[in-house]
């Protein structure tokens, strides 16, 4: 997705109407399905998510698949922890040759971090079943996987 090189993560944040995450960064909810279950979640919910360079997503869990779009600026790098013992790393972008991938999923109830490699990263989010804060755990600010 070609984005104009001058843009800032802030003119990022302004053209989308973002605003600060929990976890670290910037986000937008773009998408909130109708469909729901009997107790009123949705079925899915998109954001637009984005981390500046130096700001990193902290360690924390949702109780739904999550399911990440990389769509401009640097590459992501994304760890996940199924266990909350070891931890696996992915690259998101678009260099594909380099082993970078336009798409990484986290299990539910599986620990994620990420940070940008770069200036600023702009991915979307796709939480199944829909995303509610009574479902997102933060970790404390020092816990890493396996510590």
């Amino acid at each position: 997705m070609p984005v104009s090189p001058q843009l800032s993560a802030h003119d990022v944040i302004d053209l989308l109407g973002m605003q600060p995450h929990p976890e670290g960064g910037y986000f937008v909810e773009t998408f909130r399905d109708t469909l729901t279950d009997a107790d009123g979640r949705a079925a899915s919910t998109q954001i637009y998510f984005l981390l500046p360079e130096g700001i990193t997503s902290r360690w924390h869990k949702v109780d739904a698949v999550e399911t990440w779009h990389w769509y401009a600026g640097s590459p992501l790098e994304l760890s996940i922890s199924s266990d909350g013992k070891g931890r696996l790393s992915l690259t998101l972008g678009n260099d594909l040759a380099a082993g970078e991938r336009p798409q990484g999923i986290v299990p539910r109830n599986g620990w994620q971090q990420a940070r940008s490699l770069g200036a600023w990263t702009l991915v979307g989010c796709t939480v199944a079943p829909g995303f509610m804060f009574e479902g997102f755990e933060l970790a404390p600010e020092d816990w890493e996987p396996g510590a």
